[in-house]
């Protein structure tokens, strides 16, 4: 039996969710995210018994997520109408994912150990505190390919750090590097791979000593359905901006060059 792609797991008071397809770099497909679906409704469920006070989001390798798995696009890429059908499934499921995230009960926290790109901007994006490794980096690579941004790039980050921000970074690719994330407040905390626990440890601890219904109640306020109808609203304009670029020509053609650049080793 192949491993799960998402692995959950109560520990103590504490829900775990890792992506664990590191030899793939945790990229999207539709059975990884559909994983995580599950798992954030088996947190969710625990959460809302009460036996949950947490939920920790982290990734196994040196990368949180590479966004979505080209090689899987490029599978249905022989007929438009099929390409387009795998990407309106798997952006919408991403974009659940996303919602769910934000509507979860209880704080969030994202263990980033290296690279986030595309459109799993967006599961970081959705944690209360994020502790990233020295070596983690935030970039789009949209443009690399043709593709509309998603995941939360403009539904999002323009909230966290600016519209301008945003445009600057997805016009150029920008890397945004582990000190950047810091400066600009995607990131919490910053240090060596091997201690990416010690803040969560004493987040956790933090939460711990406060009241979970305070807790409750300042996440469902600052994430009320206004919000996140807002959010969805415009992750729902991403993939309909996703799908009317997917099957041109000219991205397929650039998803098979980036692929094979990759395959050759080159970045």
């Amino acid at each position: 039996m192949p491993a799960a792609p998402v692995m959950d797991a109560i520990d103590g008071d504490v829900c775990r969710i890792t992506l664990a397809v590191p030899e793939r770099h945790n990229s999207l497909d539709l059975p990884l995210l559909s994983a995580l679906e599950q798992a954030i409704g088996r947190a969710r469920e625990a959460a809302g018994a009460g036996t949950v006070r947490a939920v920790v989001l982290g990734a196994e390798g040196r990368s949180f997520s590479t966004g979505g798995d080209l090689t899987a696009f490029l599978a249905h890429s022989d007929t438009p109408a099929d390409l387009r059908a795998y990407a309106q499934e798997l952006v919408g499921t991403l974009n659940r994912v996303i919602l769910a995230l934000l509507d979860l009960p209880v704080p969030l926290i994202a263990v980033v150990p290296g690279a986030v790109t595309g459109g799993a901007a967006g599961l970081m994006l959705a944690a209360d505190r994020v502790a990233a490794s020295g070596t983690a980096f935030l970039q789009p690579y949209y443009g690399e390919v043709g593709f509309a941004p998603d995941g939360g790039w403009t539904a999002l980050l323009p909230l966290r750090i600016g519209p301008q921000k945003t445009l600057a970074a997805l016009q150029c690719n920008d890397r945004f590097d582990s000190e950047t994330l810091q400066a600009l407040g995607l990131a919490d905390w910053v240090g060596p791979r091997d201690g990416l626990q010690e803040p969560v440890r004493a987040w956790l601890a933090g939460i711990r000593a406060q009241s979970p219904a305070t807790l409750a109640t300042a996440r469902a306020l600052v994430w009320d359905r206004a919000r996140i109808d807002h959010v969805a609203t415009r992750l729902e304009a991403e993939r309909q901006a996703f799908l009317a670029h997917i099957a041109d020509p000219a991205v397929i053609a650039a998803m098979r060059r980036f692929v094979s650049s990759l395959k050759a080793g080159r970045p």
